[in-house]
């Protein structure tokens, strides 16, 4: 018998290995089945996909496109000497 070697916990982990593939295979089948309803939908996720190398992820809000807007804080004159003065001790160092 080949199964006189092995340890029952690895013939428990090959077990629940095989029912994990099972049960994935299963909720593909269902995942499938159900985006089939759409009937174009996944011939356009998987065209999008193959044309452009993204996924259409149709539950996170489209991107902006452009860049956000600059903040910017004004500094007081005092601020902008600690500054300089900070800089050149940093400068000083290198």
């Amino acid at each position: 018998m080949p199964d006189e070697h092995l340890s029952i916990l690895q013939s428990l982990g090959v077990a629940v290995l095989a029912f994990a593939a099972v049960v994935w295979t299963l909720g593909l089948i269902g995942l499938v089945r159900r985006r089939r309803s759409g009937a174009d939908s996944l011939r356009i996720a998987l065209r999008t996909l193959w044309y452009t190398g993204r996924t259409p992820l149709r539950s996170l809000p489209h991107q902006r496109q452009s860049p956000p807007r600059l903040e910017y804080v004004e500094l007081t004159p005092t601020e902008r000497d600690a500054f300089a003065g900070l800089v050149r001790q940093l400068s000083d160092g290198h």
